[in-house]
């Protein structure tokens, strides 16, 4: 019998949420094979069974929180070959009569169901803490759940299976007349104050998380937008004509991210404040560029980081963005990718926004809002107006280290480096 406990998640994360189990109790696992999926603050984990066996239990069920080193269920060396539960090997060959007759009431025990209070509850032998949690929140009694398990366990399946089995036999109550809530009343669940319909969803911790930490940022740092704007000519013609030379080559897309990043990075190294981090009372300024991708994945936004992006080619930089946000929307991204970003980007243009204040990615001090790519006239002299592919962009940053002439002065940067893209080769 080995333990399934929820495994060290590094950097200062102390717990996590049991999003899904991929295994029931009974089922045969073999070593390696994922058993659940853990949901912590940054990135969802897998935890693996270290031994085959069988699943004799699980202690806690999905959606509840459990912290690092915590034992979440327990693993069996399973029945032997025979089919014959381990405790009925362990009885003796042969007995007298007298004795034989005596020990089958004491051995049937286990399987009757206790009377008084351990019935309502479950005991710890007779029902799994999932499975007794499970009956209750159904309102299920588990002395009359059958159970699968050779000595008489009953797991969550068996509370499921009760359940299912149970709802076509309840009536069907006749539909009664609406009525208004008392005054001051609470309404009842899925029903608003009104009587109109609701659905109440909770919180996934990442979710969770990513509110705490936008309104911290928004409460510790103190937060200013400024805004310009962007002539795509040159950048749109490039891609144009080099495009299928560039996938054909390169094996990826050459898209727009890569154009912003290398402008970010020479910007950054204009002005060296939107690259730091308050430190207590110091500042720490950074000398490498770790730049932040913000990617939208089902269980909300997550900032992988391009490391070294000033040492990166485009194409090294257009697949490291793609493998990431791969990642980010299957799921599967590590800790380490999300760690120590000094700069980040987000790219609200491809769900169509024109303009938007981004929040910082704290503790860095600046962040880029990308928008959508829109044709308008602009005067090019005082006679002449053409229509250009125009983007707005947009800089938040922390006005405690960084003066708001050096805000504007890092902004104007990206933007003559992105008008200009052959300057982002002088910039290196």
């Amino acid at each position: 019998m080995s333990e399934i406990k929820v495994p060290d998640l590094g950097e200062s994360i102390t717990e996590g949420t049991i999003y899904k189990w991929h295994v029931k109790e009974g089922d045969t696992v073999g070593q390696g094979d994922v058993l659940a999926e853990l949901e912590t603050d940054k990135v969802n984990l897998e935890i693996s069974a270290e031994e085959g066996g069988v699943i004799s239990a699980i202690l806690r069920g999905a959606g509840e929180n459990v912290a690092v080193g915590e034992v979440i269920g327990r693993l069996g060396g399973g029945a032997p070959a025979g089919g014959k539960p381990p405790a009925a090997e362990a009885q003796p060959t042969a007995q007298p009569p007298a004795a034989t007759a005596a020990a089958q009431p004491a051995a049937a025990a286990p399987a009757a169901a206790p009377e008084g209070p351990a019935a309502e509850n479950g005991s710890a032998y007779l029902a799994s803490p999932g499975a007794r949690k499970l009956a209750r929140e159904r309102g299920i009694d588990l002395a009359e759940v059958g159970a699968r398990d050779p000595i008489g366990r009953i797991g969550q399946a068996d509370v499921k299976g009760h359940g299912a089995a149970a709802v076509p036999a309840a009536p069907i109550p006749a539909p009664a007349a609406p009525q208004s809530a008392p005054a001051g009343s609470t309404p009842p669940p899925g029903k608003a104050a009104d009587g109109k319909e609701t659905e109440r969803k909770r919180m996934s911790r990442r979710r969770l998380t990513i509110a705490s930490r936008l309104v911290e940022a928004q409460h510790t740092a103190a937060m200013l937008t400024t805004f310009n704007e962007v002539d795509m000519t040159a950048i749109l013609d490039i891609r144009k004509r080099r495009k299928d030379t560039f996938k054909e080559k390169h094996d990826i897309g050459l898209g727009f991210m890569s154009f912003f990043t290398k402008a970010v990075v020479g910007a950054l190294k204009a002005y060296p404040l939107l690259n730091a981090e308050i430190d207590g009372e110091d500042l720490l300024i950074k000398k490498y560029y770790d730049i932040g991708i913000a990617v939208s994945a089902k269980e909300g936004l997550v900032v992988p980081v391009v490391r070294d992006a000033d040492r990166l080619s485009f194409p090294q930089i257009e697949r490291q963005i793609a493998e990431l946000a791969s990642k980010a929307r299957a799921n599967t991204l590590a800790l380490s990718n999300l760690q120590g970003g000094t700069f980040t980007i987000t790219n609200g243009g491809v769900f169509g926004s024109l303009m938007s204040t981004p929040i910082l990615n704290a503790p860095q001090v600046g962040i880029l809002g990308m928008h959508k790519i829109q044709l308008r006239p602009i005067a090019i002299d005082e006679e002449t107006t053409v229509n250009r592919p125009m983007m707005y962009i947009a800089l938040s940053y922390d006005h405690r280290i960084v003066d708001g002439s050096e805000a504007v002065s890092f902004l104007v940067k990206v933007k003559e480096l992105l008008e200009d893209p052959e300057a982002l080769l002088l910039e290196g």
